[in-house]
């Protein structure tokens, strides 16, 4: 997590990459980590990859941190839908550098849903 690398998704079957994500953002002071940045080839999408991809690494970060935060395109229903899923819930929002709007989303051991 402290090295803010990529994370890549492989299809067991194909031995295919079919996408990445990666943590960002770890903060000690506030027990939080970012967890993001997921690309994933469009033939996966809507299906488990993403839920698994999401657990898996959220069940690692709380061994070290109390909270995760998405940051998520207020136009990306798609994603803000899957945080929804998982037991994320929506805290705020956030300017973003090419000046859109990102929706905030935290999720914790006690609201985890995957």
């Amino acid at each position: 997590m402290a090295s803010g690398g990529a994370l890549i998704a492989v299809d067991a079957r194909s031995d295919r990459v079919i996408g990445s994500s990666r943590y960002g953002g770890y903060d000690a002071a506030t027990s939080e980590i970012e967890v993001g940045w997921t690309f994933l080839a469009r033939s996966h999408w809507d299906g488990v990859v993403n839920a698994e991809l999401k657990r898996l690494m959220l069940h690692h970060a709380f061994g070290f941190v109390d909270r995760v935060v998405l940051k998520i395109g207020a136009q990306n229903f798609r994603s803000q839908r899957a945080a929804q899923k998982i037991g994320a819930a929506r805290v705020g929002t956030a300017p973003r550098p090419d000046g859109g709007e990102n929706v905030i989303y935290e999720v914790t051991a006690a609201t985890l849903r995957v």
